[in-house]
């Protein structure tokens, strides 16, 4: 027996294991009703947010003086269909783009994850993988044949972080040059929507920002301090400025926009957390740096699958293309130390957490020489940076941003996450001190030439020596 529900009231239930949890209110612009969708966490890690929103015609329900949970459920499943949609990933073999094809298949959406590298998972039913290279024009144009594509979330980059922030000449292929090949397909194949990945960087370059917003201006291309960031804002302004040009297959228009996020976390996650995980099991995380008052930023992985998804949906004519030729900061909208953010991974591998605090600045420096070494003996010794400029910046100095754009043209509204589940990820597989195992103390007495040449030591180590 399910509890009947008063019209225009907030009400919940849940009919047990296996049975997701709806909750109904009424729509802010009309006087029927908004249902929400949030799917069993015993079944289904992944939150959404809004399933069904205002305007979708399964959620348009007539208020009666008293409706049971029951026929609410029997009208949104017996409501007409609307047909099915198919969206393009690029870099959906990734972590991030894999888990939003996921969300979106779940959804009744067809999934097309097109990528130069394969899934590293099986592929559900309802997706399907193209490999190809944005950077190839013909690649990109085999993966839109015979299918109409209705919405390209644009995800694939090169050179966020390490060895492959310093090879220029890739970034730029994938980064300019594959983001242009896409939207030449988008214009030629008619595809109405497209949802580019963007990053923090394109407004930050080592300055700091407080509660920043959208009306920040792009940070001057010549400030920024790796061409990874710069490539992503010549890249995110190309995709704004598609926005409203014309389809050469219809008589509609593109609609784009732009999600900056923050650095990506969650169970599973490939490229930061392996890295950090290895510096702390080869007794490298010996001291942090920078003032222990900075804040960042961080943005689990289906907080940043629920955006994308909202912003899709904001970019049809039923939401009145409100996010068209937008920007928006997405993140978990909880500003922390970064250190302190890793704090429950190092201890909760059983490791200790170090005290000794170094200066920025100094850091700062040895990352610069790190990188002058890599691009004059890169090709003689391929090592793996210990820090780059960039990853300096983005871990030591304050930037965080206000999600309120986000919130009130989306409908964005990020969930509690902490880092539980990445824990017991690295744990499950074969990660964390040995019962017994000892930390050694820190030879903090050595000096600070001492400390300059084992940094600069551990830098020249081989590649493989740094993969998880």
């Amino acid at each position: 027996r399910y509890p009947e529900v008063a019209p225009g009231r907030l009400s919940a239930f849940s009919g047990g294991v296996g049975w997701p949890r709806l909750v109904r209110e009424r729509a802010p612009c009309h006087s029927q009703f908004q249902v929400r969708f949030v799917a069993c966490r015993r079944c289904e890690r992944t939150r959404v947010g809004r399933a069904l929103r205002c305007g979708d015609p399964r959620a348009r329900l007539v208020a009666a003086p008293r409706t049971s949970v029951n026929s609410l459920w029997t009208h949104i499943m017996d409501s007409p269909k609307s047909p099915k949609e198919t969206v393009l990933i690029t870099g959906g073999a990734g972590y991030f783009g894999f888990r939003l094809g996921c969300a979106l298949s779940q959804k009744g959406v067809h999934v097309i994850l097109f990528d130069i590298s394969s899934p590293a998972q099986a592929i559900p039913k309802g997706m399907e993988f193209i490999h190809g290279d944005i950077c190839h024009l013909p690649d990109v144009e085999k993966a839109f044949q015979d299918v109409a594509v209705t919405c390209v979330f644009h995800i694939a980059s090169y050179g966020m972080s390490g060895r492959e922030q310093l090879n220029r000449n890739r970034i730029e292929d994938v980064n300019v040059g594959g983001t242009e090949n896409i939207l030449q397909v988008c214009r030629k194949r008619g595809v109405p929507r497209l949802v580019y990945t963007s990053t923090f960087n394109v407004v930050f370059g080592g300055q700091v920002i407080r509660n920043g917003d959208e009306s920040l201006p792009y940070l001057p291309l010549h400030l920024h301090p790796d061409h990874y960031s710069r490539t992503k804002s010549i890249a995110e302004k190309k995709v704004l400025g598609a926005s409203g040009t014309a389809l050469e297959s219809s008589d509609d228009v593109l609609r784009t926009c732009a999600l900056r996020s923050a650095g990506i976390y969650g169970p599973g996650e490939q490229r930061h957390l392996p890295r950090i995980v290895n510096y702390i099991e080869r007794g490298l995380f010996k001291f942090v740096y920078g003032d222990p008052k900075s804040l960042v930023e961080f943005v689990h992985v289906d907080n940043l699958v629920q955006a994308h998804i909202l912003a899709s949906e904001a970019l049809k004519a039923d939401k009145g293309h409100i996010a068209s030729g937008q920007p928006y900061f997405i993140s978990d909208g909880r500003p922390v130390n970064n250190f302190e953010f890793f704090r429950p991974l190092v201890e909760g591998l059983g490791y200790t957490f170090p005290s000794f605090r170094l200066p920025l600045t100094l850091i700062y420096w040895v990352a610069f020489l790190t990188e002058a070494s890599y691009f004059l003996l890169g090709r003689l010794y391929n090592f793996q940076p210990f820090l780059t400029r960039t990853e300096v910046y983005k871990t030591g100095v304050t930037h965080y941003f206000s999600l309120e754009k986000a919130r009130k043209e989306l409908g964005y509204e990020a969930q509690p996450f902490d880092l539980k589940e990445v824990v017991e990820w690295f744990k499950a597989h074969g990660h964390g001190r040995s019962p017994g195992a000892h930390d050694s103390e820190p030879l903090v007495c050595s000096g600070l030439c001492v400390l300059l040449l084992v940094v600069m030591v551990l830098t020249w180590l081989p590649s493989g020596t740094l993969t998880l």
